[in-house]
């Protein structure tokens, strides 16, 4: 069985080598000041570090020799100081390191999260939040801990090893060859753990993104799983994962069993070669007994800083595929179109002349070779109230991503008064056409603040008069109004509260085109109704572009448009393309069961119909447009 992760690999692209060491360059230089304050008080740290062996081997020289108390008093109390200037030091290159550190991440996660808002719907889709949500959360924090700790460690360990072995040869040429015996080992091992890690830290992360990924797909379809019985699916696809992740994980892990047994050998070789070739020295007098003993202290000092090189090179690969992760989402296309700097350079940035939407020739796929729009031609007047019918999969609800923007064809165009909607600036692009689906959010936020997110400058009376014209009167009744707090911890407003949110962020954003995909899909009928009248009157004069599951919503539009695999197959008035007997017809005829009421929609019922008449701005009708109970 072929593991969940090596399929989906190719979901969001991966930087190379090359773009993560510009970031990481970029990263260093929006914070110089920061990095040099941490490379200064590590330097100076390591400095004070450094002089402790040699004063050491100084004080037992002056004893051994018979020296006076003064000088050993005075040797003690730099040795006491060095060690607190040391410890002072490094106290404060931590914390200017941290410091660096959390602003970096948090600069860095914004900069991600903006990136991310502005890719193309379809891709966020295809790539799943999982991914996405690994990247911005663990990829980012193993950065910040790679820029905080791993970075200006290894610099100034290198830096102290180099100084280290310059004071070993000074003390004695052969206890210094000594000290580097175990170089060669190292390097060795070192050079064959990199040609490794990166691609094992990718497939790691990449893993992780796919637990992430299923863990978040069963959560959130849990009621679906249980009523479909797919619990065992579920369950295999999660276990699937996880043992993807597990072998990403293991296989990382060997690389660790390896590299560092071989580096602590490289370390213990070293000393013993050193303390044998120090005595031999020391009887034959060709050393003082504390030259060898601050060659000893030397050498194990050494080990500190070798140890740091070959623990945060590990972290620094992690590191390296996290930033690579980060940065390989900017390989990515903008999905909201250029923005008003990049159009206006490019000579593009012009309003349009109408509010006329016009689509020509558009094609879109959403998978390379499966095209899910073939060759649309549409043409919505100023005002009109549109319906978009046809079965599943006919590429309704994709058409209206295109006709808001949402995506870029692949072919063909969706203009606006004559210009490409993709090319309008975001603001502008908003202000002219609003798309309302059945997919909501609500933040963990007051009331106002999600209303406010339409229209930053409303005041409470407009924010209070929008949800009056979505009929969400129970907002009014709040005990906070709107200060009342949305979420856990506050109320919790249900399916139908939420979609009534939405609408009411429509009321604010006073678009000239809406488009409707199944806008009250999650309504009850009885809600459905009210909210749909309510909402009539702020469509009035609007362009409606309404995406109709529930045919109610042809019988009451100008126009009507059917599709079919990706075609607009029919289009014309709702009486007309009855008399015509072909595709909208027989959608008619099976909405509203055989032999009744076909001809116009007529049949006895019960007022059911009100509800996606209403929607296109038409008054709602009962009992002639009502779906019999057959």
């Amino acid at each position: 069985m072929s593991s969940p992760t090596r399929n989906r690999l190719d979901r969001l692209p991966v930087a190379d080598r090359a773009a993560v060491r510009a970031a990481l360059r970029a990263l260093v230089r929006g914070d110089r000041r920061a990095v040099a304050a941490v490379l200064v008080f590590n330097a100076l740290a390591a400095g004070a570090g450094l002089a402790l062996p040699m004063l050491l081997g100084t004080l037992i020289d002056t004893v051994d020799s018979g020296g006076g108390t003064t000088t050993v008093d005075r040797l003690a109390l730099a040795l006491l100081g060095c060690a607190l200037a040391q410890l002072l030091l490094t106290r404060w290159a931590f914390r200017s390191g941290y410091r660096f550190g959390e602003r970096t991440v948090a600069r860095l996660r914004e900069e991600f999260v903006d990136r991310t808002l502005r890719l193309p719907a379809p891709v966020v889709e295809r790539a799943g939040t999982g991914d996405l949500t690994t990247r911005s959360t663990t990829d980012v924090a193993q950065v910040g801990q790679t820029l905080r700790d791993a970075l200006p460690e290894v610099f100034l360990a290198v830096t102290e090893v180099t100084v280290l072995f310059v004071l070993l040869f000074f003390l004695h040429p052969l206890l210094g060859l000594c000290g580097a015996l175990g170089l060669p080992l190292v390097v060795a091992v070192t050079r064959w753990y990199l040609r490794r890690a990166r691609a094992a830290y990718l497939a790691e992360g990449a893993a992780n993104s796919e637990v992430a990924e299923s863990l978040a797909a069963t959560a959130e379809g849990a009621r679906t799983a249980e009523a479909l019985d797919l619990g065992a699916r579920r369950r295999q696809d999660s276990d699937d994962c996880v043992r993807e992740a597990y072998r990403a994980r293991t296989h990382t892990l060997n690389l660790r069993s390896v590299f560092f047994p071989v580096a602590d050998l490289a370390h213990a070789v070293p000393m013993a070669a050193m303390l044998l070739v120090g005595g031999a020295l020391v009887l034959d007098g060709w050393t003082s007994l504390g030259a060898v003993v601050a060659a000893c202290l030397y050498a194990v000092r050494v080990v500190e800083p070798l140890d740091t090189i070959l623990m945060q090179l590990e972290s620094m690969q992690s590191g390296s595929a996290s930033l690579a992760r980060i940065k390989g989402v900017e390989q990515l296309p903008d999905g909201g179109g250029e923005s008003g700097a990049n159009a206006a350079e490019s000579g593009r940035s012009r309003l349009p002349d109408s509010d006329l939407l016009e689509v020509r020739g558009l094609r879109f796929a959403y998978h390379p070779g499966r095209e899910v729009l073939r060759g649309v031609e549409l043409t919505v007047r100023p005002g009109e109230r549109l319906a978009v019918v046809g079965p599943s999969g006919s590429g309704k609800s994709t058409l209206a991503r295109l006709l808001a923007g949402l995506a870029e064809p692949e072919a063909g165009s969706v203009t606006i008064g004559g210009v490409p909607v993709t090319e309008l600036e975001p603001a502008e692009r908003r202000r002219r056409i609003v798309l309302v689906t059945q997919e909501y959010h609500v933040f963990r936020e007051t009331l106002r603040f999600n209303l406010a997110l339409a229209a930053p400058d409303a005041d409470d009376t407009a924010l209070l008069r929008a949800l009056r014209a979505v009929d969400a009167g129970w907002a009014e009744e709040l005990a906070d109004g709107l200060d009342t707090a949305l979420g856990p911890g506050g109320m919790l407003p249900d399916a139908a509260q939420a979609q009534q949110l939405a609408l009411a962020r429509v009321v604010l954003a006073d678009p000239h085109t809406v488009i409707l995909d199944e806008a009250t899909a999650m309504l009850d009928p009885t809600t459905a109704r009210q909210t749909e009248r309510s909402f009539a009157a702020v469509l009035t004069g609007r362009t409606v572009i309404a995406i109709a599951h529930r045919l109610q919503t042809a019988h009451d539009a100008d126009r009507v448009a059917v599709m079919e695999a990706g075609e607009v197959v029919e289009l014309g008035a709702h009486r007309a393309l009855l008399a015509a007997e072909g595709k909208y017809a027989s959608l008619w005829r099976s909405w509203h069961g055989t032999g009744t009421g076909a001809g116009d929609g007529a049949g006895t019922g019960d007022g059911a119909g009100t509800g996606d008449g209403a929607i296109t701005g038409a008054p709602g009708r009962s009992g002639a447009d009502a779906r019999p109970r057959g």
